[in-house]
């Protein structure tokens, strides 16, 4: 995000004397740029000028000369014990300074940029009482062979002058967030004019065109030919409209920038280079228009602007061989004769190797260029380049600045450089002014909702830099009509909405009303959304906590649950562009992606928890059709869209569920209980109960990845599976870490959905009369399953004489041993017995007790335990 120095800022539009960022970044919301950060001023503390007055060499041992200085500070210089002062003695390494240099000084208490705290020490022999400083100790560049001596700068000062605002080092700097629509404000051209909006400081456009010195070319007859070759448009729209290319002969462009030049890139976050570098990175940063610096003497005319051939590659200044897609468009030259053969660079991303600036560069060829948004945004994608350049392109580039940006570029290079531009500039401008918006000057006051008068709109238009026509009475009479031409810095203003949003931003946010809107009848969840919200919150309600996972697995992870070759689990779908390339499948089961979670917390140190997921998985099937590869920016027809739908594989909505260590912790109440598959098996009927669904328990003795003799197969009274429940297999335990006798569920959530009454549920009176209690013990052999004994129970305790009257059954005991014989065991019940209109007698009581006891012994061969 683009970084503001203040004092920059201030040279565009006027601020107040003492403005903060703070105060800047609260201004600047008001029109909708968010603050970012507020980076701190590069250097606390004193820093001061000092002058030298002495200047001892001293060799030491190893080799090294070191100079032990004395140093006027001025007002800071030590006290001595008559009330006088005399300079600090300070040590230093450097030797490109001499006596009467004036330079800077670090005293104790300062922080240089690292942080690198200043105090007194000892060394060498002597206490050092600060420090002298060279460019890079105080972030002004790279330099570190020598100290600063100001007079080298053009600088001078008394001794004890704050040197920290003599450089530029007490600024404060603003980073602020710009959204993709506004990419003008990627430069302190943009920003001052927000600025303007925001506060009515008056503004000055530097980045106006004007009238300039010396004639100019269009194409190959200027001083250097350029041509525009895009025989493939994107879309219809040319990747390049506009080419400004201007020679600069006898600069010394492989030299330093001026010192006041490298802190401004510091601060905006860029790392100065060179002078031609840094010239163009400023003006870049000022203006927002990215140029590019070739050296001349590389170069053979014309410059050709063209999409890729088949084959080409380039060599970037970041060193990379990149291979070019078609729909690249190059920055080429014709060396070799060849027309447009040689590339030298991805327009508006990044040159190339070959025409770099380098040591031995004095003739320059100055370019700047105006570049189609999407040709660039697509190309520094492909190649995953989001150069400074690429960022501003792709959001939309004022086509007026390439001329204003490239004289800039040139006066720095004579000012600092010493170089001599040809007379001649080549123009090759292809450029058509945007099309005008027809905007009814009531629709702001009708979409907003604040009563914006004509006058208001068209002012607040007219401030953006529009031209906004007469008013046009439309036939009904209701609303009149103006043609409104965006400034050409606003590519983002295209229809009439994007006019009313800027009428609503620059007349305040804060004058829009805040009116809750009135739900229209009829409306409200649908009975699959209010299902799953029940779902969810039951499953809380038995103490189990939701998440959310990634839906994207790896073959490896299907290995780690064990799921067989030909497991219809593993057939997924396989992303073209997946997150990671150690995921590149959809899930098509639920527990995959949730044990992950489970695993991720037992590593770090959660043992005992109770966790569920409700999602969707792909499941494919073979033979479906394949999706149809569609073309941009062009709108699908019917037929597109059904074909997309087709090859779309069902996605299932599943419920899964992970309970893992303790399910019960222990306490003084006694000992802890570690979840079991009956935990498991209860969560998922726990589902199907709170959808008013039944299911049928059976046992399954082989499903992946659950133990083969602990899980439950979940079915509908149909027949028809829903899911399982159980322990997890021991081998998959341990290969995923998890604790002992890790269980789990998952089931089809749409299936117990589709599956679930519809109809209204018919409310039970609540009787008042007491409830009366009856347990029964049974034998039963020990193969019997308790399940069984239970529907056995049910069934004769409902059809006893006395009516339908459990209210409820439940098994509270089993028991195994001496006292019921080899290989039986003892089951015990709990009935609770109630009547809606009477209370049961003894007899009635009994009589449930001895039907349920005859229809288990019937059904199962259960007997009385004596």
């Amino acid at each position: 995000m683009p970084r503001i120095p203040l004092g920059w800022l201030a040279e565009h539009t006027t601020l107040p004397l003492g403005t903060t960022a703070e105060q800047l970044a609260a201004d600047l919301v008001r029109v909708g740029l968010e603050e970012e950060a507020v980076h701190p001023a590069a250097v606390t503390g004193p820093l001061v000028v000092g002058e030298v007055v002495e200047l001892s060499a001293e060799p030491q041992k190893n080799g090294k000369t070191i100079n032990w200085c004395l140093v006027d500070v001025g007002s800071h210089n030590e006290a001595t014990d008559g009330g006088g002062s005399r300079p600090r003695g300070i040590v230093c390494g450097a030797h490109n300074f001499a006596v009467g240099d004036r330079v800077v000084v670090a005293l104790p208490g300062a922080v240089l940029p690292g942080p690198f705290p200043i105090a007194a020490r000892k060394t060498y022999g002597h206490v050092s009482d600060g420090m002298i400083c060279s460019a890079r100790e105080l972030g002004l560049g790279e330099d570190h062979e020598g100290i600063i001596v100001l007079s080298r700068l053009g600088l001078d000062a008394t001794p004890g002058t704050d040197a920290r605002e003599l450089l530029g080092l007490g600024e404060e700097v603003l980073e602020i967030n710009v959204t993709p629509d506004r990419g003008y404000c990627f430069s302190l051209r943009g920003v001052a004019r927000e600025y303007s909006h925001a506060t009515g400081s008056p503004f000055v456009d530097r980045g106006l065109e004007g009238p300039h010195d010396g004639p100019v070319a269009d194409g190959v007859e200027g001083t250097f030919g350029v041509e525009l070759a895009d025989d493939a448009p994107v879309h219809g729209v040319p990747g390049c409209d506009r080419f400004v290319a201007q020679v600069v002969r006898g600069v010394a462009a492989s030299g330093p920038s001026p010192a006041w030049m490298q802190r401004r890139l510091t601060q905006a976050g860029m790392r100065p280079i060179s002078l031609a570098v840094d010239v163009t990175n400023y003006v870049m940063l000022d203006l927002g228009q990215p140029l590019h610096a070739y050296d001349l003497a590389r170069l053979a005319a014309p410059i050709v602007v063209r999409r890729a051939a088949p084959g080409e590659s380039l060599t970037t200044l970041d060193g990379a061989v990149r291979a070019l897609d078609a729909e690249d468009l190059l920055i080429t030259d014709s060396t070799g004769g060849a027309r447009g053969g040689r590339v030298l660079g991805l327009a508006g991303v990044m040159g190339g190797a070959d025409s770099e600036v380098g040591d031995g560069t004095t003739d320059l060829l100055v370019e700047a260029a105006h570049f189609d948004p999407v040709t660039v945004a697509r190309t520094a994608r492909r190649h995953r380049v989001p150069s400074e350049a690429a960022k501003r392109f792709e959001r939309g580039v004022d086509p007026r600045l390439p001329r204003v940006a490239v004289r800039r570029v040139v006066e720095l290079l004579v000012e600092h450089g010493g170089g001599t531009p040809d007379s001649v500039l080549t123009d090759v401008d292809r450029t058509s002014p945007a099309p005008s918006i027809p905007l009814a000057v009531d629709l702001p006051a009708r979409l907003v909702g604040v009563g914006y008068t004509p006058t208001e709109v068209r002012q607040t238009l007219e401030e953006i830099g529009c031209v906004v026509s007469d008013e046009v009475p439309s036939r009904d009479g209701r609303s009149a009509t103006v043609q409104v031409q965006p400034p050409s810095w606003r590519p983002d203003l295209t229809v009439p909405v994007d006019l009313v949003e800027e009428v609503a931003r620059l007349r305040g946010y804060e004058a829009i009303p805040s009116v809750l809107p009135v739900a229209p009848a009829g409306r409200g969840l649908t009975a699959e959304q209010r299902a799953r919200r029940a779902v969810a919150r039951s499953l809380a309600e038995h103490g189990l906590v939701e998440v959310l996972s990634y839906p994207f697995v790896g073959e490896h992870q299907h290995d780690e649950l064990g799921l067989p070759a030909g497991d219809e689990r593993r057939r997924a779908v396989r992303l073209l562009n997946p997150m990671s390339h150690e995921q590149p499948l959809m899930r098509t089961s639920l527990l995959v992606t949730l044990l992950d979670t489970v695993r991720r917390n037992v590593a770090r140190g959660t043992t005992d928890l109770a966790v569920f997921e409700m999602g969707l998985v792909t499941r494919p099937v073979d033979g479906a059709p394949s999706a149809p590869r569609l073309a941009g920016g062009v709108l699908p027809s019917p037929e597109d869209l059904a074909r997309l739908d087709a090859a779309v594989p069902a996605q299932p909505r599943r419920v899964a569920g992970v309970l893992a260590g303790l399910r019960e912790p222990a306490g003084w109440w006694g000992a802890g209980r570690r979840a079991d598959h009956t935990d498991a098996i209860g969560a998922a009927l726990r589902v199907a109960t709170t959808l008013g669904v039944e299911l049928g328990v059976v046992a399954d003795a082989g499903h992946a990845p659950w133990h083969p003799g602990r899980t439950a197969r979940l079915e509908l009274l149909d027949g028809s599976l829903v899911g399982h429940a159980g322990e997890l297999h021991p081998g998959v335990v341990a290969t995923l870490g998890l604790p002992a006798r890790t269980v789990a569920f998952e089931i089809d959530l749409d299936l117990l959905v589709g599956a679930a009454p519809d109809g209204p549920v018919q409310a039970t009176p609540v009787s008042t009369f007491p409830v009366a209690k009856e347990d029964i013990a049974l034998v039963v052999d020990m193969a019997v399953p308790a399940a069984a004994v239970l529907d056995a129970v049910r069934v004769g305790a409902s059809s006893s004489v006395a009516g339908d009257i459990v209210e409820e059954l439940r098994l509270f005991d089993v028991y195994s041993g001496t006292q019921v014989g080899e290989g039986k065991k003892s089951l015990a019940f709990s009935l609770r017995l109630r009547a809606p209109d009477r209370t049961l007698t003894s007899v009635e009581a009994a009589g449930v007790r001895e039907a349920a006891l005859a229809e288990a012994n019937r059904q199962v061969g259960a007997v009385l335990r004596s």
